[in-house]
C-alpha cells in the first residue's frame, strides 16, 4: 500500500485549485514556513488505536496525525472514515500506511498495536509474541523520529514499556508506558460516586502493575484537599479495610467487565491516552500514574523495571518522579509488584 495523504488537489494531473479559489492580498509576503507543527503517529487502527487517534482530533491535540497497521484496507477506511468529517472538526492532517516512513518527524509515537491472547495460551507466550512484534515495529519509529516520545498502550504495558525501551535506545524520560493512568481514574470516580463529589476534586493513585499485583494508595488519597483517611482518624469515623479491598478490587476488575459486557475497552483508554498526549505536547508539567523506570523509587531495586509511579510529566516526556506519601505496607505490595514484573522481564532474554 502505498502512502496516502490529505491533498488540496483533484483531477489526473493533481491539479491546484487554490490559486482559483482564493486571491492573495495585494503587496503581501509569501506564507513564512512554521516549524511548529505538531504530529502523533498511532501505530495499530483497531478499537483502542481509533478511539485515541478520534480522541486527539476532537480535543485538537495535533496538526498532523499518522497511521500506521499491517492491514492496508483497514488502514486506508478508517483514514477516509476520519477525512469525511473534515467540516466538523479541527484541521488535521492525515496519512496512512504499512510503512514507518509516514511517521517521520513525530512528536509523539503511540503504540497500540499487539497480540491477542488464543484460547488456552500462556500469558508468558503472548508476551514473547508481542516481543517479537515490537521488534518490527520499534526500530524503525525510532529511526524515523529520534526526537519523539515513545507512548506504549499495548498490553501488558508495564513489560512492553521495557522492551520498547531497549529496542529504540531512547533516553528513559522519553519511553513511557499509559501504565495505570486509566486505573486511577477508574478510582477517582468510584471514590467520588462514594462521596456524590466530582471526580475531579479526588487525588487518588494506583500505582506498581497495570494488572492484579497494583497498588491503591489509601494513605495519600484526598477530596478537596481533605486527606481522607486521616480525617477519618481524627472524627473517630469508623471504617473496614475490606471496603476499601473492595474498591481497589472493582478498579482491578473494571476493564474485565468492560470487555466482558462488549468484547473489548476503548473510549475510556482513548480518553486516557489523549489526556497524557495534551499534557506532554503541550509541556503541562501535570503528574501522571504512568509506567516509567522505577528503579531505585520507593525500594524497588533488583533490575530495570518499569511500572506505575506518579510521574511529572512535559515536553520532553518524563520531567521526575513525585515523592507521594506512602505506608511501610503500601511500599512493601509496591515492591512485590515490581518483582512480578521482573519476573517476567527475566525471561525474554533482551
Amino acid at each position: 500500500m502505498e502512502k496516502t495523504v490529505s491533498v488540496s488537489s483533484f483531477g489526473p494531473g493533481g491539479l491546484d485549485l487554490t490559486s482559483a479559489f482564493f486571491k492573495p492580498i495585494l503587496n503581501s509576503d509569501p506564507p513564512i514556513p512554521s516549524n511548529r507543527c505538531t504530529k502523533i503517529s498511532i501505530v495499530g487502527v483497531g478499537n483502542v488505536g481509533m478511539a485515541i487517534a478520534q480522541t486527539i482530533l476532537t480535543q485538537d491535540l495535533a496538526d498532523e496525525i499518522a497511521l500506521v497497521d499491517a492491514k492496508p484496507d483497514k488502514l486506508r477506511g478508517e483514514m477516509l472514515d476520519l477525512q469525511h468529517a473534515a467540516a466538523f472538526l479541527p484541521r488535521t492532517k492525515f496519512s496512512a500506511s504499512v510503512d514507518y516512513d509516514v511517521t517521520a518527524g513525530s512528536d509523539l509515537c503511540i503504540v497500540t498495536a499487539g497480540a491477542r491472547q488464543n484460547p488456552g495460551e500462556s500469558r508468558l507466550n503472548l508476551l514473547q509474541r508481542n516481543v517479537a512484534l515490537f521488534r518490527h515495529i520499534i526500530p524503525p519509529l525510532a529511526k524515523s523520529s529520534p526526537d519523539s516520545i515513545l507512548l506504549i498502550v499495548s498490553n501488558p504495558v508495564d513489560v512492553l514499556t521495557y522492551v520498547a525501551w531497549k529496542l529504540s535506545g531512547f533516553p528513559v524520560n522519553r519511553v513511557i508506558g499509559s501504565g495505570t493512568n486509566l486505573d486511577s481514574s477508574r478510582f477517582r470516580f468510584l471514590i467520588a460516586d462514594h462521596l456524590d463529589v466530582n471526580a475531579q476534586d479526588v487525588q487518588a493513585f494506583i500505582v506498581g502493575e497495570h494488572g492484579d499485583s497494583s497498588v491503591a494508595l489509601w494513605s495519600s488519597i484526598s477530596v478537596g484537599g481533605i486527606p481522607v483517611l486521616s480525617f477519618l482518624d481524627k472524627q473517630q469515623i469508623a471504617y473496614e479495610k475490606q471496603t476499601l479491598e473492595d474498591i481497589h478490587q472493582t478498579v482491578v476488575g473494571s476493564a474485565y467487565e468492560v470487555i466482558k459486557l462488549k468484547g473489548y475497552t476503548s473510549w475510556a483508554i482513548g480518553y486516557s491516552v489523549a489526556n497524557l498526549a495534551r499534557t506532554i505536547l503541550r509541556d503541562q508539567r501535570k503528574i501522571h500514574p504512568v509506567t516509567v523506570l522505577a528503579r531505585g523509587f520507593y525500594g524497588v531495586e533488583g533490575g530495570d523495571v518499569f511500572l506505575s509511579l506518579p510521574a511529572l510529566l512535559g515536553r520532553n516526556g518524563v520531567v521526575s518522579v513525585s515523592n507521594v506519601n506512602m505506608t511501610d505496607e503500601e511500599a512493601e505490595k509496591l515492591q512485590k509488584s515490581a518483582k512480578t514484573i521482573l519476573e517476567m522481564q527475566s525471561q525474554l532474554g533482551l
